[in-house]
C-alpha cells in the first residue's frame, strides 16, 4: 500500500507476526503510529521509510504484505523495523472524521540521509546500536 495513495487521515491496521499497528497517514511520508509497548505504546509522530524484504532494499513510503515496516521514530538513533507483516487493513469508521490535524516538525534531514541505496549505509541502519556505538542485538522490536 503506497502511502501516497492514502488521503492524510486515513487509519490503516497492521498486523505483524508479533504485534497489531495502528498508523494514521498524516502525509508527507509522516505517521502516528502505536501498538509496539517500548517503540510507540501510544501514538507517536514517525517518518514511515517502507518496508523491506528482511534485506537491505526499501520500497520507499510503502507498507506492503510480508514485507517489514521501517520506520524513523524521533527518541531513537536508527529506524525501527518490525517483524514481518502478516495483514494490512484500512479502518472504516466514523472515528476517521475526527482525526485532528497534526503539526509536522521541519525535516531534520535524517530522512534524506538515511535513504541511500548504498549497501554500507542500509546495512548500517539495519543493525541497532547503543550510543557508545556498540551493536545492542536485544532492541529490535517484534
Amino acid at each position: 500500500m503506497r502511502l501516497e495513495d492514502l488521503a492524510q487521515g486515513s487509519r490503516l491496521e497492521v498486523q505483524t507476526q508479533h504485534r497489531w499497528y495502528t498508523v494514521v497517514n498524516c502525509g508527507d511520508g509522516w505517521a502516528l503510529i502505536s501498538g509496539h509497548p517500548k517503540y510507540c505504546p501510544s501514538p507517536s509522530l514517525v517518518r514511515i521509510l517502507g518496508s523491506n524484504w528482511g534485506g537491505s532494499m526499501l520500497k520507499t513510503r510503502f507498507i506492503g504484505r510480508s514485507m517489514h515496516l521501517e520506520f524513523k521514530h524521533p527518541e531513537y538513533g536508527t529506524p525501527i523495523i518490525t517483524s514481518r507483516i502478516v495483514e494490512i487493513r484500512e479502518a472504516r469508521s466514523s472515528e476517521e472524521a475526527a482525526v485532528r490535524p497534526v503539526e509536522i516538525p521541519a525535516d531534520t534531514g535524517y530522512l534524506a540521509a538515511n535513504s541511500s541505496s548504498s549497501t554500507d549505509a542500509l546495512v548500517t541502519l539495519s543493525t541497532p546500536k547503543t550510543a557508545s556505538g556498540s551493536v545492542n542485538p536485544g532492541s529490535s522490536p517484534q
